[in-house]
């Protein structure tokens, strides 16, 4: 076990776009410190205005919801009633992050589950 190899135990990280964990790679050991992004979509996208509005309004429901957990397409009817089906993977990135900050955590069916691997519907419940 080498150096590099301690690196990924120590120190998780997490995509700055799209909240997913970044896995370590061999590849990524002399750079893994300046690592910000999992892929080259998520360097391209970035973070928009829209993801920080989305984000914006997720903590604001999370705060008002208690336990009771808020869906992350909700949000997307307030940022735009017209277009809102587009906003849904970036509702759940903004999820991700949210939990990524340790602001929330992702349940479906009343388990808290992994943000990088879930699929379908999930609740986004305060910590």
């Amino acid at each position: 076990m080498g150096a590099g190899h301690a690196k990924q135990v120590d120190q998780d990280k997490t995509c700055a776009s799209c909240g997913r964990r970044i896995e370590w790679r061999r590849s990524l050991a002399k750079s893994w410190d300046d690592v910000r992004y999992c892929s080259d979509a998520c360097r391209r996208r970035k973070i928009t205005a829209v993801d920080r509005r989305l984000e914006e309004l997720l903590r604001a429901l999370l705060e008002r919801s208690g336990r009771n957990g808020v869906n992350p397409e909700d949000v997307t009817h307030c940022v735009d009633p017209a277009g809102w089906k587009e906003l849904r993977e970036p509702a759940r990135r903004a999820a991700r992050r949210l939990v990524a900050a340790g602001v929330a955590e992702m349940v479906q069916q009343g388990r808290v589950v992994d943000p990088s691997t879930a699929r379908g519907d999930v609740l986004l419940r305060k910590v």
